[in-house]
């Protein structure tokens, strides 16, 4: 990408950011830092790492998964639902949550096994 489209890339992104935060509430702000903060912490620690060390990282990211669930588990709890929601849409896509990452979990923890089985050969 050359310099001057860039350029004018970062000068879009920041307008729309700021956009964001003119517009949005407190709470979303910081949050959405912390979003912005994650994605760019993900990006540089997954294209840095060694190819050797792809399968370690594959379980952290695995485990990191668990925290998806048990937050979608919260949401699901008796506790939560006695807030008197306006409908049944949060506790459903929940539920859909937790059946997605418990498949992402189990089906990576089995290949990160498979992947160091073939190094003890």
């Amino acid at each position: 990408m050359a310099g001057s489209k860039l350029a004018i890339f970062f000068g879009v992104a920041a307008a729309l950011f700021w956009l964001i935060g003119a517009s949005a509430p407190p709470a979303f702000l910081g949050h959405f830092t912390v979003f912005v903060l994650a994605c760019f912490v993900g990006y540089m620690v997954v294209w840095n790492v060694k190819p050797a060390l792809h399968t370690p990282l594959m379980s952290v990211t695995n485990a990191i998964s668990s925290i998806i669930a048990i937050g979608a588990l919260v949401q699901i709890s008796p506790l939560a639902n006695a807030l008197d929601r306006p409908n049944s849409l949060i506790t459903w896509v929940a539920g859909a949550g937790v059946v997605l990452t418990a498949i992402n979990m189990f089906g990576g923890f089995a290949v990160t096994q498979r992947m160091l089985a073939m190094f003890r050969k």
